[in-house]
């Protein structure tokens, strides 16, 4: 049914995506397909790495980890943006094209009364894609 799984990763907040890594490797495994985890990063310093080769080194690691955990094959998709912070949405929906994705699965908050108005990642995604999109909630 699915050929290719994409699943968003914050490195800085693992333990909050586990239900929806979980979730995509479960998936992954049951339609024997890979999974492309993908991270957005800035191409300035950050605390989580001082440049893009060092968050796509500190991205496969996870991913490696991740993929022998679960019985999956993972790849490392890191996508560049210049501001993260407000531009993930887009560099989330590049990435479903350029990792080839046919489903996407992803964490997201429980809605509340600011998704009227400013709408969630998750929900951004699955309003906008082309593809299906799972969310995923805590």
């Amino acid at each position: 049914m699915f050929k290719r799984i994409m699943a968003p990763v914050d490195l800085a907040h693992v333990d909050g995506l586990r239900r929806a890594l979980d979730c995509a490797a479960d998936l992954a495994r049951h339609y024997d397909v890979p999974v492309s985890y993908v991270g957005v990063t800035s191409s300035a310093p950050s605390q989580l790495a001082h440049n893009p080769e060092e968050f796509g080194e500190k991205l496969k690691a996870f991913v490696s980890s991740e993929a022998t955990s679960h019985g999956v094959n993972g790849t490392a998709h890191a996508a560049v943006s210049h501001d993260p912070t407000t531009d993930i949405d887009d560099a989330l929906m590049r990435a479903i094209d350029e990792t080839g994705a046919d489903l996407v699965v992803m964490a997201s908050h429980v809605p509340n009364a600011l998704d009227y108005i400013w709408p969630s990642n998750g929900g951004k995604l699955a309003e906008h894609a082309k593809c299906s999109v799972m969310v995923v909630r805590p």
